[in-house]
């Protein structure tokens, strides 16, 4: 699949997205003016949208795995799901540039939250981010038929699960320990648990975007399974090139410092095995991701190319 296809696909999966997000936030009387002003500052202000691009592009390879085609009625069962995880994305973000987190002061090419509003205001929006999302997983879309009900059931679970303790807040919990900014020893990390806890802080979350895509699309468990250790290949990956990056990066195109990282002594992929075994690294991911896709007849749509963009990406 080209490039441009790929582009093409991207930039309509993000405008879709951003016009749901647009309609699905709070507005004014219904939430003070103040919050929801907060909330959409981050919510709108740039980002790649992977994750909700995953779901949309996994219930798509779905359906053409199983119609030999896309169908609409699938896209539109997966979007909720989409924008409830960049919701959750979102407020990840707000809470990990807080002072008591990674205390930056740029995201997404802009000051980060917290500096524009302040850090209560900023702990709020991203509360609030994160409930506005199981809401809208509860509501949208609306289920009289039972089996799309049961789908909308495993996808709060998924989401649940991704991004409580045992997924995207246990990583950030044991990035701190890392860090030296909890209560205790702290925690030395060796390449192994680096993994394991990225795949809770990053992993966690891009996996269950592509998983809850998959279900919305009315996979079965072999094709679910498939497309979840597709997304840890692929979130692997994601999280190494973002710690290339962050030594070889520029910050006008990363849209957020770059270098912090290694001036903060955190441990990355780079720190452990250099920039040419990381690179190699991600590739190998990518690599297995591919033979995934082929091995579950999965090849047909937007994932291959998905993981080459992963890999290639500049910021």
């Amino acid at each position: 699949m080209s490039p441009a296809s790929l582009a093409s696909f991207l930039d309509q999966a993000r405008t879709t997205v951003d016009s749901a997000l647009d309609r699905y936030l709070p507005t004014p009387p219904a939430s003070p003016a103040l919050v929801c002003e907060a909330m959409r500052y981050s919510v709108f202000a740039g980002g790649k949208r992977l994750r909700p691009v995953l779901t949309l592009a996994s219930a798509d390879a779905i359906d053409r795995r199983n119609h030999d085609r896309p169908l609409d009625a699938s896209a539109a069962l997966a979007l909720p799901a989409a924008c409830a995880i960049e919701l959750i994305h979102t407020y990840s973000l707000i809470h990990d540039d807080l002072p008591a987190m990674d205390d930056d002061v740029l995201r997404r090419g802009r000051a980060t939250l917290h500096v524009v509003y302040g850090e209560g205001i900023a702990i709020l929006a991203g509360d609030g981010l994160h409930a506005e999302a199981f809401t809208l997983l509860a509501r949208e879309p609306p289920a009289e038929d039972p089996a799309i009900a049961a789908r909308k059931l495993r996808v709060l679970r998924v989401i649940g699960e991704a991004v409580g303790s045992a997924g995207m807040v246990g990583g950030q919990a044991i990035d701190l320990q890392a860090a030296g900014q909890a209560p205790g020893h702290a925690l030395t990390l060796t390449a192994e648990t680096l993994r394991s806890m990225h795949a809770r802080k990053t992993g966690a979350l891009i996996r269950a975007s592509a998983v809850c895509g998959a279900i919305m699309a009315g996979a079965d468990r072999v094709l679910v399974d498939a497309i979840d250790r597709y997304a840890g290949d692929v979130g692997l990956a994601f999280q190494i090139v973002d710690d290339i990056l962050d030594v070889e990066g520029d910050p006008a195109s990363l849209g957020k410092t770059a270098g912090k990282d290694a001036a903060d002594a955190k441990p990355t992929y780079p720190a452990f095995f250099g920039l040419a075994r990381s690179r190699q690294l991600a590739d190998e991911c990518a690599e297995r991701a591919r033979q995934t896709l082929t091995d579950a007849g999965l090849t047909a749509g937007w994932l291959p190319a998905i993981a080459d963009w992963i890999v290639r990406r500049r910021n």
